[in-house]
């Protein structure tokens, strides 16, 4: 027994001597946590917020009170750049002013152009729908644009002793000014975007109008028949409306480049540096390339949402335009055997679950919807407009969701009408040279040779008789035929010649 636990003895000194991890184990300090949080405050008290999130204490609340409709700043791209291009034209005139550093600018001018690049936007995540009259949109950029510049800095999120929201990110500047601002910015930014798709669906109209320029057709004049025209003729007519909404929403724009930065809080100027409002303006055109300027009376910019009420009429108007466009192409392709069907549009999908062989015209009727949508927003607009109370207008949220909603949904839906409807039209010919033969409108184009009386009886026995004028005029042998072929020669009966 002795024996044994010697050996014992022998072996356990044996294993710690070779296997000394396993023998004699030290418990290892643990590394330090990663936070999860860190500590803001505010003039409510203070709130933990999330270590990694760029955002502060005023968003975070915010988040908290406004779960809306679930749509953030960061839907619209445009939007957060605009922000971003606010905050660096006024970090900028505050340093020509003398009142912001030249380190601290830099790093606010790093921030900023990070997220004119694309980069940090998930951050910008307070709801669309908010009160405050934007205060909370406002202070979510002013945070988002601090901690970054902290980040690049070499500091910690958080760390405002030396990059701080209120103070540097907003130096001379209040939600009511900026807010603003930063709307009329985004709205410059996508309408180009709105033009260049409305100005490809415009050229698409107008090569259908070339294409179909030697087809002749009934006009119709309330849903009667009316005068020859070309089918060309009416492609081209519905290019020229979509080129008068476009050269409309061309010239509102320009009331959008009125901007009422160092305004401040009513339009007063208080806590703007002299000079700071001016500088402002030109380095918002000078980074947008748009002719921006500042208001003549700030005050009056303040309180007023005019700019917004005139480019939404223009986008009202496009959606007026639009829409009469997509209906007189459901219209003009009703059938394909009980209707007009003078066009085909591209079959896109099955049109029924029941009825075999149907195919509706899906994209004039989305366009339709979009275009009703468009209409009801423009309302808003002018609600919430009008609603606006002595030198502040608190529901310019909705203003700025609703016009920004119009011109994301045109923009998204234009090009698929381009693509998918207009670039696949086809004519039906006979169709067209049936309805001319059997109309009693081409008795008008008789008028200069055989008198209106002549013509009127011509029109009465062709009705009373289901005759067309074409075949009662050969009865009566009124012309010859070519005087015929003459009469329908499309450059002379669409009044081209």
């Amino acid at each position: 027994m002795m024996l044994h636990r010697l050996s014992l003895a022998l072996f356990l000194t044996a294993s710690a001597f070779y296997f000394p991890a396993t023998a004699q184990t030290k418990k290892k300090t643990p590394a330090p946590a990663t936070p999860t949080t860190r500590e803001e405050k505010d003039l409510l008290g203070t709130k933990q917020i999330p270590y990694d999130a760029y955002y502060g204490v005023q968003t975070a609340r915010a988040l908290e009170n406004f779960q809306i409709s679930g749509v953030k700043t960061n839907f619209y791209p445009d939007y957060v750049k605009a922000f971003a291009i606010v905050k660096l034209a006024a970090a900028r005139a505050n340093n020509e002013v003398g009142r912001l550093s030249n380190e601290k600018l830099a790093a606010i001018e790093k921030a900023c152009l990070a997220v004119m690049d694309g980069k940090y936007h998930e951050d910008f995540c307070v709801d669309l729908y908010q009160g405050g009259a934007g205060t909370s949109a406002n202070m979510n950029a002013n945070e988002v644009l601090a901690n970054i510049a902290l980040e690049l800095s070499g500091h910690k999120k958080g760390e405002y002793q030396f990059i701080e929201p209120h103070d540097d990110l907003n130096m001379g500047q209040s939600t009511n000014d900026s807010y603003p601002t930063a709307i009329h910015i985004a709205l410059i930014l996508h309408n180009d975007k709105l033009v260049q798709e409305l100005s490809l669906l415009s050229a698409a109209l107008h090569a259908k109008g070339e294409e179909f320029k030697s087809i002749v057709k009934m006009g119709r004049t309330e849903g009667q028949d009316a005068v020859p025209m070309t089918v060309g003729q009416e492609f081209h007519a519905f290019g020229g409306q979509l080129d008068a909404a476009i050269a409309a929403l061309k010239q509102l724009e320009t009331y959008l480049y009125e901007v009422n930065m160092g305004a401040t809080a009513i339009g007063t100027g208080i806590t703007a540096t002299p000079g700071y409002d001016v500088k402002c303006a030109a380095q918002l055109a000078k980074i947008t390339g748009k002719p921006i300027h500042k208001s003549e009376n700030l005050i009056a910019a303040t309180s007023s949402m005019q700019a917004f009420v005139l480019y939404s009429a223009g986008l009202k108007n496009l959606a007026i335009t639009l829409s009469k466009l997509s209906s007189d192409l459901i219209f003009l392709a009703s059938g394909p055997r009980t209707g007009i069907f003078e066009i085909n549009l591209p079959a896109l999908q099955p049109g029924s679950s029941i009825m075999p062989g149907k195919i509706n015209p899906v994209m004039p009727e989305l366009m339709n919807q979009i275009c009703f949508k468009a209409i009801g927003n423009d309302l808003t607009v002018a609600m919430a407009s009008q609603d606006g109370l002595l030198q502040l207008n608190a529901f310019e949220p909705v203003v700025a969701v609703s016009i920004m909603e119009t011109q994301a949904l045109f923009t998204k839906t234009v090009p698929a009408f381009t693509k998918q409807c207009i670039q696949g039209i086809t004519v039906n010919k006979d169709i067209c040279q049936h309805y001319i033969e059997r109309s009693v409108g081409i008795v008008t184009a008789l008028n200069p040779i055989l008198g209106y009386e002549k013509t009127t009886e011509l029109a009465k026995e062709a009705l009373e008789t289901n005759k067309g004028i074409l075949e009662l005029i050969r009865e009566k042998k009124l012309l010859t035929e070519d005087q015929i072929k003459q009469l329908l020669d499309p450059a002379t009966v669409t009044g081209q010649k």
